[in-house]
């Protein structure tokens, strides 16, 4: 199969987990996201928090598989190859994990306050959810022109991401915000586990 700069694969992983690039603004990303967080802790938004969270065990779910194919077939969908401070996957980098850290709230602050209310005649909640996977998939159209980025299958793109990865994350996000928060907390503990367990074994097993 021709692959789209089958190159990326190599140069992500030439610098996995490796300190050489990394910059002091990583530290402030941290610091602001720290911030987002403890200013909703402060202000009871718990379900926001739990959008946030909800989201970004997802994204960490499918971050695992991505490393996950790249160890078995040689390549993964996508790669983080340069630009970045750190780089903790082939197909994710520290300021990818940090942005979705907060895409999820960012996403259910546009929620209308009424439930019920529709936005073009779709409810609000699933409007929401599948135009912030739209952009993201939009957003991605622009990054893989910069060598930042890269679709490595050339099967792999806007599409694909936007039903499997992106719509996903955000209905994650909006599901989290709207129902019971022992629900939402729920889903994001059992999820946090099985990322975690899949980062210490096949970390351990160098697969990922």
């Amino acid at each position: 199969m021709v692959l789209n700069h089958p190159e990326a694969t190599q140069q992500a992983l030439s610098i996995l987990r490796s300190g050489d690039p990394f910059q002091w603004y990583v530290i402030t990303l941290l610091v602001i996201v720290l911030y987002i967080y403890a200013n909703e802790y402060e202000r009871g938004n718990y379900r926001v928090i739990a959008a946030g969270l909800g989201l970004y065990m997802v994204h960490w779910f499918v971050e695992i598989i991505n490393a996950l194919i790249q160890h078995f077939s040689g390549h993964a969908l996508w790669t983080a190859p340069t630009g970045t401070a750190f780089v903790i996957m082939v197909g994710v980098c520290i300021e990818i994990s940090l942005m979705f850290s907060i895409a999820g709230m960012v996403a259910v602050k546009l929620l209308p306050k009424d439930r019920s209310a529709k936005m073009l005649g779709i409810n609000s909640r699933v409007f929401i959810a599948l135009t912030s996977a739209a952009g993201a998939s939009i957003l991605e159209i622009f990054l893989v022109r910069t060598p930042t980025f890269v679709w490595v299958y050339p099967w792999w793109g806007a599409l694909p991401v936007f039903i499997t990865v992106y719509i996903p994350f955000f209905a994650a996000a909006v599901w989290c915000h709207e129902t019971e928060l022992n629900k939402s907390f729920t889903f994001i503990g059992i999820l946090g586990a099985v990322n975690l367990a899949g980062l210490i074994i096949f970390g351990a097993l160098g697969w990922i």
